[in-house]
């Protein structure tokens, strides 16, 4: 059976993992899972991932994989070329610790079930707002530099890495909150050199089956 990929257009976890798997040229199939409709809270996808968060990754043998940094690791060792992570200890632990810096810094403080808990704690949409953009923009003040010195068109050297497939999704969404990327051109340069790779646009939100005109 193909690799199976259950996400949600516009959610920047499972964007990470589409990336990853077109970069590594993999045939996937696509299924959604309505995020804005609940719907990671049916007993159907609860049965597949009991943490009712996307991503969820069925591999080829039939094993459930979740949390997206795991998710592009296992690709990385199941499928080496391209890697994603470089050879050398110091380089993969700074590839790491940037794409943890989006993935564990910056994303969880900005994700839909935060902007759920905030609006039933009585802050409304500019204040929501407000928090996503104070917390996104925090991180980026902190991956700027990493990014100005190991960056060579991507964020860590000249070809793709985990650091990219977790930075890309992250820029997506500081644009949904409006967060201003003039004090980011590094980062900023990333994103849109990115966007000109096939791997990077195919995996753009916009693209995607079961996206929703704005």
């Amino acid at each position: 059976m193909p690799l199976v990929l259950h996400g949600y257009w516009r959610a920047t976890a499972p964007y990470r993992v589409r990336i990853g798997l077109n970069l590594k040229g993999l045939i996937y199939e696509l299924r959604s899972v309505n995020l804005a409709k609940g719907a990671q809270h049916d007993d159907a996808y609860k049965a597949l991932n009991p943490q009712e968060l996307t991503p969820a990754l069925v591999t080829e043998d039939g094993a459930v994989l979740t949390q997206s940094l795991a998710i592009l690791e296992w690709l990385d060792e199941t499928y080496p070329a391209p890697a994603l992570l470089p050879v050398e200890p110091a380089p993969r632990a700074a590839v790491r610790a940037m794409a943890a810096l989006v993935a564990c810094d910056i994303h969880p403080l900005n994700n839909l079930r935060v902007q759920q808990q905030l609006e039933a704690m009585g802050l409304d949409a500019e204040a929501r707002g407000a928090w996503s953009r104070r917390w996104i923009e925090d991180g980026f003040r902190a991956l700027e530099p990493m990014v100005v010195r190991h960056g060579r068109g991507f964020a860590y050297g000249q070809a793709p890495t985990l650091a990219d497939c977790c930075l890309v999704p992250q820029v997506y969404s500081a644009g949904r909150y409006g967060v201003d990327l003039a004090p980011f051109p590094a980062i900023r340069a990333v994103a849109d050199h990115a966007a000109a790779h096939p791997a990077f646009a195919a995996a753009h939100p916009d693209r995607q089956p079961d996206a929703t005109p704005a």
